[in-house]
């Protein structure tokens, strides 16, 4: 909502920032400072909010089995590896209500690079993730997930699938 000259958000739409002082070495400043410039920071309170935002998230996650997430799990693996190929694609379609969609890439004649979208119950994801990524011949294996909160939208509202049966059109919306 904006106030009545467009321009800034009305006092019920902002958000109150709190100042607070942090004491760093110059050594840990330094890496700090490099940290930011790699990321395109113009100042040190976005990088800060951003940092905490993420460690907040991470610790939630891991406290947090019980609750829903989106997910993204990337891994490089080496498709020459005895039935890997095989072993990730069933695993896949084992857990095809976790997997929204995947991206395969071809890096080499050895190396192949996925990443897969996932959505559903933290713990599950986790789960498939941890199984995924210890895979002989998996390699540099990541999770990055998000919480969720999830609603069915409206009572009579269903996807339809090939196969004929239904399923809810939910929407999830990050917790932060």
């Amino acid at each position: 909502m904006l106030d009545s000259g467009g321009l800034t958000p009305a006092p019920e739409a902002r958000t109150i920032m709190e100042r607070f002082t942090v004491s760093l070495d110059g050594k840990l400043l330094e890496q700090f400072d490099r940290y930011m410039q790699r990321h395109g920071y113009t100042n040190r309170s976005e990088a800060v909010r951003d940092i905490l935002r993420e460690r907040l998230e991470t610790e939630r996650l891991s406290g947090d089995e019980t609750g829903q997430c989106v997910a993204c799990l990337s891994y490089i693996y080496n498709h020459h590896e005895r039935e890997l190929s095989r072993r990730l694609t069933d695993a896949q379609h084992a857990s095809h209500d976790l997997v929204r969609s995947t991206l395969h890439v071809h890096l080499d004649h050895e190396n192949c690079m996925e990443v897969a979208v996932l959505e559903g119950e933290t713990a599950t994801v986790r789960k498939f993730a941890d199984g995924v990524m210890a895979e002989t011949g998996v390699r540099h294996g990541n999770l990055s997930a998000v919480p969720v909160e999830t609603r069915v939208a409206g009572k009579h509202t269903y996807h339809q699938h090939t196969h004929g049966s239904q399923h809810p059109h939910v929407h999830s919306r990050p917790k932060t």
